[in-house]
């Protein structure tokens, strides 16, 4: 199949594909006598395989290590449970990265203290202040009134 034809059945823009073949990450095509590229169902496996990693925020680094490993090899394997564990330890400070980001918007609404009494809102008044517990690169007095 085409470039074209590859990438619609793995619901992928041409440029996705193009971009994969260059970082090393799907097997070169077959060049036919005209000199186009022949991609078959390998390629089609290997595309639904890097969107599942995608999908699971898997970094292109670990996929093009993913790729490389024999599934069949007890060495291999670990490698891989290994990767996957620090994708998990990565999820987990993300999430917590989330949670303390949250806080502080929900902080921000609880500074509001109603409209329509002609005072300034509560949330623009917090947004115009650097609160050191969430903002680690504001540095400047007048960001701390």
């Amino acid at each position: 199949m085409r470039i074209g034809e590859l990438a619609k059945s793995a619901g992928v823009p041409v440029e996705t594909v193009r971009f994969y073949e260059a970082k090393g990450l799907l097997p070169a095509p077959v060049r036919l006598a005209n000199n186009y590229r022949s991609y078959g169902p390998r390629h089609l496996s290997r595309l639904h395989f890097i969107r599942h990693c995608r999908n699971l925020d898997i970094p292109l680094a670990d996929i093009a290590r993913l790729v490389t490993f024999d599934p069949t090899n007890g060495e291999d394997a670990k490698k891989i449970h290994g990767l996957i564990e620090r994708q998990i330890g990565n999820i987990d400070t993300r999430i917590a990265e989330l949670e303390s980001l949250r806080g502080h918007l929900q902080a921000l609404l609880g500074r509001c203290h109603g409209h329509g009494t002609g005072e300034k809102c509560g949330v623009i008044c917090g947004l115009e202040q650097c609160d050191p517990e969430y903002c680690g690169h504001c540095g400047h007095p007048a960001d701390r009134k």
